[in-house]
């Protein structure tokens, strides 16, 4: 499954400590990510994450273009839902794609844990039937 992770910047370490956390789940799968997003979990975890853009710079937008396409199973986005700069990617897309396209979203920690906790035990596994069923 593919797996998307974005954060904006007050939730990077919050993000690292979550993939930490679960990274013997995560490794199982494959990982994208906005550039800063990405490239902090490669450098401090090891984990393998195809990095886009940094999400100032478009990488927000190539995550949803993955989305609308089908491609994404799971999103963890990790947002500031009070201070988010405005440089910092907007959820509204990604919220509406993924509503959109019945992916699942986690926009907090708790959310997030059920629902890699659910990938574990194989509760997703009906996102794998979806994949280039839609045109």
């Amino acid at each position: 499954m593919t797996i998307a992770l974005i954060a904006h910047d007050s939730k990077k370490e919050l993000m690292l400590q979550f993939c930490t956390a679960y990274s013997g789940i995560l490794a199982q799968h494959k990982l994208i990510a906005t550039g800063t997003t990405g490239r902090l979990l490669q450098q401090s975890i090891g984990l393998p994450v195809q990095c886009y853009l940094a999400g100032r710079l478009g990488g927000a937008q190539q995550i949803a273009a993955q989305i609308a396409c089908n491609e994404v199973d799971l999103v963890l986005f990790f947002r500031d839902a009070v201070h988010a700069k405005p440089s910092e990617p907007n959820e509204q897309t990604i919220l509406r794609l993924c509503d959109m396209h019945s992916v699942p979203i986690a926009t907090n920690i708790a959310t997030a844990e059920m629902l890699v906790r659910g990938l574990d035990e194989g509760d997703l596994d009906y996102r794998e039937g979806l994949h280039n069923t839609e045109s």
